[in-house]
């Protein structure tokens, strides 16, 4: 990392630009972005909390059991599946409970570290880029993305029932 500052200094005094004053206009415009964009992220934040809270996870996982069952995905990472479209860090914290309830090396772990690899914070990541842009017509993106996390996620369950 000492060496990538030292190359950006070096080729800044060579092209001779401010490299300091670049820097702070840097600065400036990252702290606008993030007073920007702060609004989502405490809505974001506060959905998830209410939604953990409210115990409404596990009702819509017990009214789509019989569609879990058939397709033979396991019970126990469906609350990952819910929340990683939503929120990073919270999946990160079902992921992390998983791992330690069932193992690292067990079936369940391993699709669980799939999903985490495969599947984006879908809703976080578009409130966060349309907020920066200011764009409003979110219809095709948000389907989209939804669509590649779904596919994410069976694609772990499927890789690791072949693979185990």
């Amino acid at each position: 990392m000492p060496t990538i500052i030292l190359l950006i200094i070096i080729y800044g005094v060579k092209e001779k630009n401010k490299v300091y004053d670049t820097f702070i206009e840097g600065a400036k415009e990252g702290t606008k972005i993030v007073y920007d964009i702060f609004p989502t992220i405490l809505g974001i934040f506060l959905a998830i909390g209410a939604l953990r809270a409210s115990g409404i996870i596990d009702l819509i996982i017990k009214t789509i059991s019989p569609i879990i069952e058939i397709l033979k995905i396991p019970a126990q990472i469906m609350p990952l599946a819910m929340l990683r479209p939503i929120s990073g860090s919270a999946s990160m914290a079902i992921a992390t409970d998983i791992l330690t309830q069932y193992g690292v090396d067990s079936q369940i772990g391993l699709i669980a570290s799939t999903i985490m690899g495969s599947t984006e914070t879908t809703l976080y990541t578009i409130a966060i880029y349309t907020s920066v842009v200011k764009i409003k017509k979110t219809r095709y993106v948000l389907a989209a993305a939804l669509i590649a996390d779904v596919v994410g996620m069976l694609s772990s369950v499927i890789i690791w029932r072949i693979l185990s």
